[in-house]
This record gives structure tokens, sequence and C-alpha cells, in this order.
């Protein structure tokens, strides 16, 4: 059931919900949150495709705010909000509403999402595009336990992954690090195979993904080893090889589709590890409200060491780096080897400790 209303307001949009759900004969309320999905015209019917199909699984009041851009100076001063109300099968197993906001109320969007939301149940706001650069601090964003965006949409997915880790807030999360579960899954799973010691990892995929750019984060952040970031054509993360002291752990996914895991001394196996669709992923999000702590450590553990240079892999991150990633890096003191070798005898050395007996135990 569809109810349009123009020229409306939040308390008009409260009395047709009721009405259509008196109309389909479901007046209880059976829902555990609301959904808040911010984006524009032309991506708000995937957006609200993917919610219905996650909503099956997590029955909840979707809210679509569409903030319409006024072309005319006349029509910026005039506010205005039609809503279209949907119930029963069109709003898969919840309700939806769809706001579209003109003018001057496009500006105070909390102000017309705050009278609908349920009452008692968790808020998850959704930002498929433009998603603002500090969630927290976004009027809407500040409603919600959880706050969800998706810098695989940005023009520069790693500086967005740089602005995500500096404006960081408990309950902020994002769909490129939900991508990857399927993947930390399965090299923790292969890991607890053997018993070893990790002593490198590289990761291989598309060149400025930012789900790999999360993961070579989250290795170097959990096993403190060197992570090398090396690049393909894709799709997406291509391939994961973790050096061990009992040799290589090879993950390989060339087509995007079936995987091969390949582990020192036995049988390779092939293993599901298909690239999912977005309401596999926002249907994961809504599983869970409490603040993710691994994405957040793997966030602030350091974007630009990881980030990829066009043309080249980036930068290996040494064990001391990853344990002490918010250090800056001491200035390289001369190896002692080599200060032995350009002495020419005793007296250099001895010249050297009177002048300079820190710098000697320091090398020491």
């Amino acid at each position: 059931m569809k109810i349009d209303l123009t020229g409306t307001t939040a308390g008009e949009i409260n009395k047709a919900l009721v009405r259509g759900r008196r109309a389909i004969g479901t007046p209880a309320v059976g829902m555990v949150l609301t959904l808040v999905i911010v984006t524009d015209e032309e991506n708000a019917y995937d957006a609200l495709k993917a919610a219905n199909d996650a909503s099956r699984e997590h029955p909840s009041r979707t809210l679509v705010v569409i903030k319409r851009v006024s072309r005319s100076p006349r029509d910026r001063t005039s506010s205005r909000l039609d809503a279209e109300v949907r119930v029963g099968a069109e709003a898969g197993t919840g309700e939806t509403v769809v706001l579209r906001l003109y003018g001057e109320v496009a500006d105070h969007a909390d102000s017309v999402v705050l009278p609908l939301l349920l009452p008692d149940a968790p808020v998850v706001v959704w930002w498929p595009v433009n998603a603002p650069l500090d969630p927290a601090k976004d009027p809407l964003g500040a409603l919600a336990q959880r706050r969800v965006t998706d810098t695989y949409a940005a023009e520069e997915p790693v500086r967005e992954l740089s602005a995500r880790a500096t404006a960081y807030t408990p309950g902020d999360t994002d769909l490129s690090w939900t991508r990857i579960t399927p993947w930390r899954s399965m090299l923790a799973a292969a890991l607890d195979q053997v018993t070893c010691e990790v002593t490198a990892v590289e990761v291989e995929g598309e060149e400025f993904n930012p789900s790999c750019e999360l993961l070579a984060m989250w290795l170097a952040d959990r096993l403190a080893v060197p992570v090398r970031r090396s690049l393909s054509s894709g799709p997406g993360l291509t391939a994961v090889r973790m050096d061990t002291s009992e040799g290589p752990i090879v993950l390989d996914r060339a087509d995007g589709s079936l995987a091969t895991l390949a582990i020192d001394g036995q049988p390779a196996r092939a293993v599901a590890l298909k690239r999912r669709e977005t309401a596999e992923l926002i249907a994961e999000e809504l599983r869970r409200l409490d603040p993710d702590d691994t994405y957040a450590s793997a966030l602030r553990f350091g974007v630009e060491r990881l980030s990829t240079v066009p043309g080249q892999a980036s930068a290996e991150v040494s064990p001391e780096a990853a344990r002490e990633p918010a250090k800056a890096e001491p200035a390289a003191e001369p190896e002692p080897v080599e200060e032995a070798a350009k002495a020419p005898a005793k007296k250099a050395a001895a010249r050297t400790a009177k002048k300079a007996p820190a710098r000697k135990a320091t090398a020491k």
C-alpha cells in the first residue's frame, strides 16, 4: 500500500502510517530499529531496494531522506516536505517513508526525522554516497547509535579513509570494512590450522580500493609484521600471501567468486568467497549495534602508511611501526658494524668514545 502526501508535516506522516497499518490488518508495530538513509534521487532506488531486502532479517522502519536542490532563487526561499508512505508488500517486512525536502527545510532534516523515529528503538543512519567527513557531528548522525558510510563510493577512497580515521567516533563503520569480513574469517581460520609464526604478509588487489587498504591495515595491526600492498587488475581483493615459519599460506581469488586456500603441506582447497551485494552488507551491519573496536583499531593504525602509490606498491610497515604506529620514527643511527669498518684502528674507536660517549652507547 502506498500513500502520497504533498506539502505535509511529520504529524500527518505518522497518521498515514497508522492508517496504512490498519488497512492491511497489522496494527501492531513489530520493528526492531529505525534505518535512516540519506541519499540523492539518483541513488535512492538502489539504496531502498537493498534496505527492503535487509528488512527480511531486520524488520525496521526505513526513512529515506532526499534533499532536493532548488535551481531557482525563488524555490530556495520556499520550504516544502513531500512524503511517500509505503506499508505491506511494497515496504518489505517493515515500513518505508520516502521524504523529499525542498528549500530551507532541507537544512533541518533532523527536525523532520526526529518525530518519525520508532520509540525506544535503536537508530542507524546510512549514507550510500556523499557521506559527511565527520558522521557523528552531522545533525542526522547525532541521532544514531550506528553510522554507516561507504568510502568505495568516494572520488578519492584512500583520502576518505584518512578523514574517517581522524574523525572516528564509537559507532562509526564503513561498508568497505564489511566487505572484507569473509576474508578476515578465512585468514583467521587458516592460521588456526597451523602452529606457526607469521613473518611477512602481502595483500594484492585493485589500486585505490579501500577494502584492500583496510585488510592490509588490519593484518599489520593484528600480526605486527611487515605488510606489503601490491596491485592487480581486480576485481577487488585478489590475493593474500602470508610467509610463516612453517611455509607460505596463500588465499587467492582471481575471478571474484571462487578462491583457493593453499597451506604448505596440505592439499589446496576451493572456498566460496564471492563479492557480496549491498543488501547483504547492510544486513550484516544491522546485526550488531555496539561499537566495532576492531575496525577502530585497524583504521587508526595509520591509513597513510599503507595507502597505494600509483604504479608501485606502498612501503612496507615494520613490526616496530605496527606496534607503535603513533610515534615518529627516530633519526637513523650508524650501524655498529659500519662504524668499526670505517675506523682505521683502535685509536679511532677510542677517540670516538671520548668525544661522543652518548652516541656510542646508543649504537650499542
